[in-house]
């Protein structure tokens, strides 16, 4: 199969081992300064502080808003910010050495730069490139500003830069990385797909859990008070660059709308506006194919197609590695393409590779769409664009409309061919050109029961019996999950009942703790439970006392540390855990000794191990991997002091909710706080307890609101 999951940074070790030009010092790069700051300060944007350091931007127009935006979040976070532009544009090598080249080359493959600088003005819209301008301006000032932060050469970042990012950072959000690793394994891919073997798509992998989610909403008739709800719940790192920022984006050409952003974003990638909101969860549809191609014994320059040698596009990158100091290397390294794509000779074979991303720059036009909808209609108008490569959304309005989509790019393939396999390479017909209407994918909207929901599980179980999705509608060679997570499961369960739901009832659910008795989890306890382990007196007392665990992951629980250390071992990212990636004996010997290592006793409260540290922060954490209240580690083993540090999971999160007249109030919370970047700031923790406690906060959004939580405001650019 071709899906298969190894680390990204083995795929490039061979760049260490190609020829190297003669060592030379990195050049400085200039810049006018005089006259780039006339050119930034013809925007304007004032920022206002809140008390919690979240920044809102105002402005006259929508670019000077993203101006402002741009400016605040620099403020935070401008390493990771210019860290994306770098990558961006392929350079991350000279400033970050070896380790960057992998990410430089996958630019150069791609073709990135050439993509961005050939579309940009043809497939964006006037607006948007304005928007994108006014972004740049803003990063480009900062960079004025505080020029002792920035690095050679990364002065002027363009709007160019900004879509770039979006290009670059698509495709590894469905997993392009592991039809990638799986090419530089030693061994060649499985067999070459000769026919039609759809029952494969059956079997899929649960996507990393650092990049899972939650999201529900529910509508009026489901409320007692005649509220809609939605739930805003994206699991992610808790720092990098897909770590979620808080902002609030408001012009006077209309824009106005808070949530979510990533370092380098100018729009919010997930959130709500007076009017309606939306939330994101990872999907992990096949929008990937790789084509084993035959190559000419006589020309190794030509591939054959349909009947006839073809040349491959052959270009060199060279790729600039840091040394020390001012001194850097050029490794040149083969550029390839195909009439498929970018193309990759390994030992065992010649590829290429076609992605849903590959020829596409306007995700961050619709993203910008779905920031100015003012309904249902309107966002619904810019869901049709299908720019977004993937991901699932889940949506709730002002009006009581609630609705689920499985958003995909999804190519249009031919039958014949198992489409998850290695596909031959020599004829057009497995060269799928166009992408199928996302109304032909799956989705639920208003249905009778009343919610919708979705935690990285298959679309097929989305809403209430009756109101999914059927599986028998939707072609196998889209590569649809099937796949349950327990977070899915504990959903369906807390919503399908038919009760009536308030606020309270919302929050519950959102911060349930519990394995659902479907779970891996679960079943993994099960099969503990008939282990015969008599004959070692550690192995039974740790057997009988996840005999005594309620699959709960309050901090309090007793048995729920050694649950979780045997689960995270055992199961493969939390979904299929047939087999077990460890067999559960080994499992719970091991986890059982850790707990004694550090504790002298198996019974340790979780708390006690699952730790939000941050600052001078360092609280317990409810929750783990999986469960609604998402908590993720860096290992499967205690660390020196016996807790386990929380690194990813949930992060930003708001709950949104529409009145019956419609008006709007949301909650929302930070896993850190504002200075994502800045440990000198009291914004750098100030969240961090209260998110540990499950406290959320009354989100300004209004500016009667925000008058009275405001810590500071300052304007930037020209025009005051």
């Amino acid at each position: 199969m071709k899906k298969l999951g190894l680390g990204l940074g083995l795929i490039f070790g061979i760049l260490a081992l190609v020829a190297l030009t003669v060592t030379a010092p990195m050049p400085a790069h200039l810049v006018d300064t005089s006259a780039f700051r006339d050119e930034v300060n013809q925007y304007s944007a004032r920022i206002t502080r809140d008390t919690l350091g979240v920044p809102h931007v105002f402005g006259v127009r929508d670019a000077d808003a993203a101006f402002g935006l741009a400016y605040a979040h620099a403020e935070d976070d401008w390493q990771t910010i210019e860290s994306m532009v770098i990558a961006s544009r392929g350079n991350m090598a000279r400033h970050e050495g070896l380790a960057g080249a992998q990410t430089d080359y996958l630019v150069r493959l791609f073709r990135i730069q050439q993509l961005v600088d050939e579309k940009f003005e043809t497939d964006l819209t006037p607006e948007t490139r304005a928007l994108l301008a006014g972004y740049a301006g803003g990063l480009n000032l900062y960079a004025l500003d505080h020029a002792d932060d920035v690095r050679p050469g990364v002065l002027p970042i363009t709007a160019q830069d900004v879509v770039a990012g979006f290009v670059l950072r698509a495709p590894f959000f469905y997993g392009l990385q592991d039809e990638l690793k799986m090419l530089f394994k030693e061994d060649p891919p499985d067999g070459i797909s000769l026919r039609n073997s759809e029952s494969a798509f059956l079997t899929s992998k649960l996507p990393n859990p650092h990049f899972g989610s939650n999201a529900f909403a529910i509508a009026p008739k489901r409320s007692r008070d005649g509220a809609t709800h939605l739930v805003i719940n994206s699991h992610q790192p808790y720092s990098g660059p897909v770590a979620w920022y808080e902002v609030q984006a408001t012009s006077e050409e209309g824009w106005d709308a808070a949530g979510g952003i990533f370092p380098g974003t100018p729009i919010i990638l997930h959130g709500f506006n007076r009017h309606l909101g939306w939330a994101h969860t990872v999907n992990k549809p096949d929008l990937t194919d790789i084509y084993s191609l035959t190559v000419n014994p006589q020309n190794n320059n030509e591939y054959w197609f349909d009947g006839a040698w073809r040349t491959f596009e052959r270009s060199t990158a060279h790729l600039r590695i840091k040394l020390w100091g001012p001194f850097s290397i050029s490794a040149p390294k083969e550029v390839l393409w195909s009439v498929h794509g970018p193309v990759l000779r390994r030992p065992h074979g010649t590829y290429a590779i076609r992605f849903s991303g590959l020829f596409e720059i306007r995700a961050v036009e619709q993203w910008y769409r779905m920031n100015r909808a003012q309904n249902f209609v309107e966002w619904q108008d810019a869901m049709t664009m299908n720019a977004i490569p993937s991901l699932n959304v889940v949506y709730g309005d002002a009006a009581g409309n609630i609705g689920y989509f499985y958003n995909a790019r999804m190519p249009k393939r031919q039958g014949g061919f198992d489409w998850q396999n290695i596909l031959p390479g020599d004829t057009s017909r497995t060269l799928w050109q166009g992408f199928e209407a996302i109304s032909t994918l799956p989705s639920v909207i208003n249905p009778a029961a009343g919610f919708v929901a979705n935690a990285n599980n298959t679309p097929f179980r989305s809403s209430g019996q009756g109101d999914d999705p059927n599986p028998a509608a939707y072609s196998l060679r889209y590569g649809i999950e099937h796949y349950m997570t327990n977070r899915g499961h504990r959903l369906i369960e807390l919503l399908d009942t038919g009760a009536l739901l308030n606020t309270a009832d919302v929050d519950r659910i959102k911060f349930d703790l519990g394995y659902s008795a479907h779970s891996e989890v679960a079943r993994l306890m099960r099969e503990i439970a008939t282990l015969d382990v008599s004959s070692d007196p550690l192995l039974k007392r740790a057997q009988a006392l996840l005999l005594t665990w309620n699959l709960s992951t309050n901090r309090d629980n007793l048995a729920a540390a050694l649950g979780v250390l045997v689960a995270a071992k055992c199961i493969d990212m939390n979904a299929d855990g047939d087999p077990w990636m460890v067999e559960p004996q080994k499992a719970l010997k091991a986890s059982a000794e850790d707990l004694m290592a550090h504790y002298g006793r198996l019974d340790v409260p979780w708390g006690k191990i699952s730790r939000m540290r941050r600052g001078n922060t360092d609280v317990p954490l409810d929750g783990g991997p999986d469960i609604l209240r998402a908590v993720y580690s860096v290992g499967h083993e205690l660390e020196d002091d016996g807790g386990l540090t929380a690194v990813a999971g949930d992060t930003y999160i708001a709950m949104v909710e529409w009145d019956a007249e419609g008006n709007l109030s949301a909650r929302t919370r930070h896993q850190f706080g504002s200075a994502t970047a800045n440990p000198l700031s009291p914004h750098f923790d100030d969240q961090a307890a209260l998110f540990a406690q499950e406290n959320l906060r009354d989100f300004p959004f209004t500016a009667e609101a925000l008058a009275t939580q405001t810590e500071r405001t300052y304007h930037i650019g020209g025009r005051h």
